[in-house]
């Protein structure tokens, strides 16, 4: 349940602020920040799917000495930053975005995060 909830708001806070930004004062600046709170939103979908894979290839070789890690767990890994870092580098270069707002942008995930955690400490699901 929290880890939709950190889902939701990641792309809620980022998208808010990103068109609050571009509305009152850059659109540029604002686009960043929508690219960024989506590229974190990504990054978090991606990195969940992938350890919850690891944890079913760590159960199915459960008491083996050395449980052997898939090889599409390391792809996936090189494979999420890469596309994080080019889709970055091409909303900078072409779509002339600033980098600083993607970088902040990508930040919504920390801030989902934080709230996510307060709101389970005021009301645990149990």
């Amino acid at each position: 349940m929290t880890e939709r909830r950190i889902s939701r708001l990641t792309l809620l806070i980022g998208l808010v602020a990103g068109l609050t930004v571009a509305l009152l004062r850059d659109r540029l600046w604002g686009a960043g920040l929508g690219i960024g709170a989506v590229l974190a939103w990504l990054n978090f979908r991606w990195l969940r799917r992938g350890l919850d894979a690891l944890v079913v290839a760590s159960t199915a070789q459960a008491g083996k000495e050395r449980p052997a890690v898939p090889l599409l767990s390391y792809f996936g890994i090189v494979f999420r930053y890469g596309l994080i870092a080019l889709a970055v580098y091409a909303s900078f270069e072409y779509l002339r975005v600033p980098l600083v707002s993607m970088v902040v942008g990508l930040c919504a995930l920390g801030v989902a995060t934080v709230v996510a955690s307060v709101y389970e400490i005021f009301d645990p699901a149990d």
